[in-house]
């Protein structure tokens, strides 16, 4: 019980430093987080280069929210849900600039193992990362993230349909992309 008040403490003066912006503090959260939210960014990023603005952009509203984060609770999972929301906003400026037509699609099913079993992370972000922003963003909140289609659908401002056909064209593609170079698997 005293190692867990000790440890709270020091979450509450480590948090305060950074909220009364000591630089020491801020460069140490920075460093320490910037690893893991960088990967959630970069699924759903366009290129390395929109991820990094993207997690800079995050880390802006983490310093300036900190006051509102609760100690005692994860502060890894309050800056990714951040980081999470900055990606979603990011997407929504990106989508005013332009706008795409979506029709409804089948589901379809694929004999080939399961493409993430068979290839490379490297690989799989590569192509999480070509397709558009619309199909990338609902790949990424409901594959990765674990949101519900209505919550994208209220995220993202697009229908709850709208949302499932995404998501169903994001699996199609990335299947074309993957199915060739496995093609010959098992064989």
């Amino acid at each position: 019980m005293e190692l867990s008040l000790n440890l709270r403490q020091k979450e509450e003066e480590f948090i305060n430093a950074c909220i009364r912006k000591e630089r020491w503090a801020q460069k140490q959260l920075y460093e320490t987080y910037y690893s893991k939210m960088i990967h959630v960014c970069i699924r759903y990023a366009n290129d390395p280069d929109e991820a990094k603005d993207i997690i800079h952009e995050g880390f802006i509203k983490v310093f300036k929210h900190l006051g509102k984060y609760q100690p005692g609770t994860s502060l890894n999972a309050w800056i990714k849900r951040i980081m999470v929301n900055t990606c979603i906003d990011y997407y929504r400026k990106a989508s005013r600039k332009r706008t795409e037509d979506v029709d409804k699609a089948a589901h379809k099913f694929s004999t080939i193992p399961d493409a993430d079993s068979l290839c490379a992370e490297k690989e799989i972000m590569k192509s999480v990362q070509s397709l558009s922003p619309a199909y990338r963003a609902v790949f990424n909140l409901y594959v990765i993230e674990g949101y519900s289609h209505r919550e994208i659908g209220e995220q993202l401002g697009i229908t709850e349909s709208t949302s499932r056909s995404n998501l169903v064209k994001a699996r199609m593609k990335l299947r074309a992309m993957l199915q060739p170079k496995y093609k010959d698997y098992g064989k």
